[in-house]
């Protein structure tokens, strides 16, 4: 099949070079724009372009996918199907209808839960034992187009955002040459979502970082964890803003219950503390102004006591 890949994101990049080694001729790869990006505000390509050029492969940036240039543009290369991962534009039903046979999309959720910008952070964040990929078939009313295919995956305890990432990309781009074959043997089923049980996962904002200690030690380290690689998960320590990266669970401690957000430890080893229920060990944060490093660096060069805040 003859097929116009679009995507931006480091998400999509397995799932194009899939499709270049198949047996499928990708016409044209449809990317973001160029974005100044740096000290320098030098021009970078999107990681989905890099793959393309590497491929020597044609590519299109419009500013606008819906605009009449972009249709007569996409019309022009006459192809069979659309495959979309994590592009970043909203399609129009008139650029949907161009393929001879269907738009399809890779999303990092088992639909209907999840719709959204950001799937695989929330998750993590409402500790999810599980998610998955889904291919579905592209309508204009966000991520809620009939199921062609869907696989599961474990979520582990050690799972960040972005560990997820990986196996979901991987995962998809397997699963996209699955649900292709079946397109291409016309021998697919378009499965209806279940409105009664869609859920949404909306882009992440700063505020979605910030740590409330008046909560369980759990959720704040499901946060930490899903919230990688921003907008992060921060606290408020001597003034600055801190950044923590990694942590574990600590069960209570007998006989002690020092204010959510105290200081109840600070060893060669981590940073202990008091939540609303649990204690949460700090293993690695960064200080404002100062560079990511393990807690005993951090306590050696902040001679942090017992007894202090985190706001």
């Amino acid at each position: 099949m003859k097929i116009i890949f679009f995507g931006s994101a480091h998400f999509a990049v397995p799932a194009l070079e899939a499709l270049i080694k198949s047996k499928h001729e990708v016409v044209c790869v449809v990317t973001q724009p160029d974005k100044k990006k740096g000290r320098h505000l030098q021009l970078v390509g999107t990681d989905v372009k890099s793959t393309a050029l590497a491929a020597k492969l044609k590519t299109f940036q419009p500013e606008n996918i819906k605009s009449k240039d972009s249709v007569k543009f996409l019309k022009s290369l006459n192809t069979d199907l659309f495959v979309i991962a994590a592009y970043g534009q909203i399609f129009s039903q008139e650029v949907l209808d161009i393929p001879k046979i269907m738009p399809v999309n890779i999303h990092a959720s088992l639909l209907p839960r999840y719709r959204g910008a950001a799937p695989i952070n929330w998750a993590i964040v409402n500790k999810d034992k599980k998610t998955g990929v889904t291919i579905m078939y592209v309508t204009l009313k966000m991520d809620s187009g009939p199921v062609i295919l869907q696989k599961e995956i474990k979520i582990e305890d050690k799972d960040t955002s972005i560990s997820l990432e990986e196996k979901l990309r991987a995962c998809g781009a397997a699963l996209l040459l699955e649900a292709l074959k079946s397109i291409d043997n016309r021998d697919y089923r378009l499965i209806e979502q279940d409105e009664d049980k869609v859920t949404l996962a909306p882009k992440l904002q700063k505020q979605d970082g910030q740590i409330d200690w008046n909560t369980p030690a759990a959720d704040i380290h499901n946060q930490i964890r899903g919230v990688l690689p921003w907008p992060g998960a921060f606290t408020n320590y001597r003034g600055k803003v801190l950044k923590i990266f990694k942590a574990d669970v600590l069960p209570l401690f007998p006989n002690h219950k020092p204010a959510p957000g105290e200081v109840v430890r600070a060893d060669k080893h981590e940073i202990v503390v008091a939540c609303s229920r649990g204690f949460l060990a700090i293993k690695e944060m960064q200080l404002e102004g100062g560079r990511r490093m393990s807690a005993p660096e951090f306590i050696s060069g902040h001679k942090i006591s017992p007894g202090e805040k985190f706001i």
